[in-house]
C-alpha cells in the first residue's frame, strides 16, 4: 500500500517544513513495525521549491489471516475468501489508515513544537493514492472528498485489465488531491475516509471506536452532507454505534450553528442533582396541573417539548386515552436518562408503540412535530436566551400548529418564599431569565394575538395572596376550534 503528500515552497518558506510537521526527517528513511506488516517513510524528492513525502506499508500476508478469519474479531474480510492471495497487501484500506495514524500520530493530532505558525496554516498540498477500492465507484469518491475544501478530486478508475478494455473498470481508482488544507485536516480526512471507501475494516470494531471517528472528524464530519453513509461504514454498520455517532454528531452541529460549546447545549441532566424542583411536591402539582389540562383539551396526541429525563412521558404513558406520545430534546444524554426511566428497551410491543422519543433543537421548525392535538412545553422556556423566543415561538406556534400549547415558567416573585435560594438569584443555573406575573401574561397575550391563538392563565402550586404561585401555566388553545370540537 502507498501513498504521497506533497508541498510547494520558497526559499523564505521551504517545502521542507513538511519534514518537521510530520516528525520524520527528510534526510533519512524511517521504518515502523505494524500490527499487520511493516511502515516506511520516506522522501523521493525533498528540496525548498517542492517536497515529498511517501507511506510505504508492506502487509505480511500471514500475518493478516493468523490474526484472524471472516469477518470474526480481528479479521480481514477479504481474507476468508483468499487465505493468501488477495487485494490487502496492494491496495489502500484500513490497513493503511492504521499506519497512518501509527506512524503520523502527532501530525493528525495538528501538533508541532517546532513549527506551530505552519502546523495551524493551511498549505498547498497534494495527495496521490494510487491504487483505492472504491464501493461506490469515483462519484462517491467526489462526493466524500469536494465538500471538505479539496480544490480538486481527480479519480481515475482503474480497468480490469488494459489489454481488455471490454472488460471494463475494476472498483479500485487512483486518486489525486490537491488544495490548501492544514496538514492535520488532510490526515483525518484520509484516516476516516480510506476505510469508508473500501466499505470494510481489518478488525473487530468496538465501542472506542464512535470516539475516533468523532475526533478524527472534528470540525468537518458533522456538517458533511454524506455524513450518514461515512457513519455508517466507517463503523461497520453496527446500528448502535452508528447511532449514538449520528446523535453526537447532531449535537456537534447544533451547538455550531448556535456559536455554543456541546456542554453548553447538552445541559439538560445536572450531574450532581436532580433537576426536578425542590419541594418535590411542586413537580407533582406542576405534572397534575398538566395533565388535567391535557384531559380537559381531549388530547390523545401529545408532544413534550423540551421532555428533559422524561417524568412526563412516563406520567402519559399510564393513561391509556394518549394513543402517541412524543418526547423531544436536544440533550442526548437527558433522552438516554428518559429511555432508561421507561425501560424502553423491556416494553412490551403495544406499549413501545405509543412513545417516542426524538433529538431536536425547538429552536428550529420541524416537520416530524406537526399534526399532534398538543404540546407541552414545561420549564422550557426560561431556558432559552430572550432573542432566540421568537425562533421557538414560530417553531411550535407558527410550523407545528398544535390545537392545544401548555407552557409552563417560574413566577420570579415568588422567589422570595424560598428560603434555601439567595435574593437575586434565579431557581436554576441554566436560566437566562424568569418573569413575573405581569411579564408572563403579557408575552402569552402577544404570542396568541400574532399566531391565531386563544390563552388563559393558570395559577400552579399554593396562590400567595402577596407574590403569586410559584408555577405558572398558560394554556393556549387554537381559534379555530374550541376544546370540545378538539375532543370530539
Amino acid at each position: 500500500m502507498f501513498l504521497t503528500i506533497s508541498t510547494t515552497g520558497d526559499q523564505e518558506r521551504p517545502a521542507t517544513d513538511l519534514g518537521f510537521l510530520l516528525h520524520k526527517h527528510p534526510e533519512r528513511a524511517q521504518t515502523f513495525s505494524t500490527s499487520h506488516g511493516t511502515a516506511h517513510v520516506l522522501y523521493p524528492e525533498a528540496s525548498a521549491e517542492r517536497c515529498t513525502a511517501a507511506l510505504l506499508l508492506e502487509v505480511d500476508p500471514v500475518a493478516l489471516v493468523r490474526r484472524g478469519k471472516g469477518k470474526g474479531r480481528g479479521g480481514a474480510p477479504d481474507s476468508a475468501l483468499a487465505q493468501y492471495v488477495n487485494d490487502r497487501p496492494y491496495a489502500a484500506s484500513s490497513l493503511l489508515a492504521v499506519a497512518l495514524a501509527r506512524v503520523f500520530k502527532t501530525a493528525l493530532h495538528g501538533v508541532c513544537q517546532a513549527m506551530p505558525e505552519r502546523a495551524a496554516t493551511p498549505l498547498p498540498l497534494r495527495v496521490e493514492v494510487p491504487a483505492l477500492p472504491a464501493r461506490g465507484g469515483a462519484d462517491l469518491v467526489r462526493a466524500l472528498f469536494a465538500p471538505l475544501g479539496w480544490g480538486t478530486v481527480d479519480v481515475e478508475p482503474v480497468a480490469l485489465d488494459a489489454e481488455f478494455p471490454q472488460w471494463g473498470d475494476s472498483r479500485y481508482v487512483r486518486l489525486v488531491l490537491e488544495g490548501e488544507l492544514r496538514l492535520a485536516d488532510a490526515l483525518n480526512h484520509l484516516y476516516v475516509l480510506l476505510p469508508v471507501l473500501d466499505d470494510a475494516k481489518h478488525y473487530w470494531v468496538a465501542p472506542d471506536e464512535v470516539d475516533k471517528l468523532l475526533r478524527a472528524g472534528d470540525g468537518w464530519l458533522a456538517a458533511h452532507p454524506e455524513r450518514q453513509l461515512i457513519t455508517a461504514r466507517y463503523l461497520s454498520r453496527r446500528r448502535g454505534l452508528a447511532r449514538e455517532a449520528t446523535e453526537r454528531l447532531e449535537l456537534v452541529r447544533l451547538a455550531e450553528a448556535e456559536g455554543l460549546d456541546v456542554d453548553d447545549v447538552d445541559n439538560a441532566v445536572d450531574e450532581s442533582t436532580d433537576t426536578e424542583e425542590r419541594p418535590v411536591p411542586l413537580a407533582e402539582q406542576r405534572r397534575e396541573a398538566i395533565l388535567g389540562a391535557l384531559g380537559t383539551a381531549g388530547a390523545a396526541r401529545v408532544l413534550d417539548l423540551g421532555c428533559g429525563q422524561g417524568q412526563l412521558v412516563q406520567a402519559l404513558l399510564k393513561d391509556p386515552r394518549y394513543t402517541e406520545i412524543v418526547g423531544v430534546d436536544v440533550s442526548v444524554r437527558a433522552l438516554s436518562v428518559a429511555a432508561r426511566r421507561l425501560r424502553l428497551d423491556r416494553m412490551g410491543e403495544r406499549q413501545a408503540a405509543r412513545v417516542n422519543l426524538l433529538q431536536g433543537s425547538l429552536a428550529y421548525t420541524d416537520k416530524r412535530l406537526t399534526g399532534y392535538d398538543a404540546a407541552v412545553l414545561s420549564e422550557v422556556i426560561e431556558h432559552l436566551d430572550p432573542p432566540r423566543l421568537p425562533a421557538l415561538e414560530y417553531a411550535v406556534f407558527g410550523s407545528a400548529r398544535p390545537r392545544t400549547v401548555l407552557v409552563t415558567t417560574p413566577n420570579v416573585e415568588y422567589n422570595v418564599r424560598w428560603e434555601s435560594l439567595p435574593a437575586g438569584h434565579v431557581r436554576h443555573s441554566d436560566h437566562r431569565f424568569e418573569w413575573n406575573r405581569e411579564e408572563f401574561r403579557s408575552w402569552a397575550a402577544s404570542v396568541a394575538e400574532r399566531y391565531g391563538y386563544d390563552v388563559g392563565l393558570t395559577p400552579v402550586g399554593p396562590d400567595d395572596p402577596e407574590v403569586g404561585p410559584p408555577t405558572q401555566m398558560a394554556v393556549f388553545t387554537r381559534a379555530d376550534e374550541t376544546p370540545k370540537e378538539a375532543a370530539a
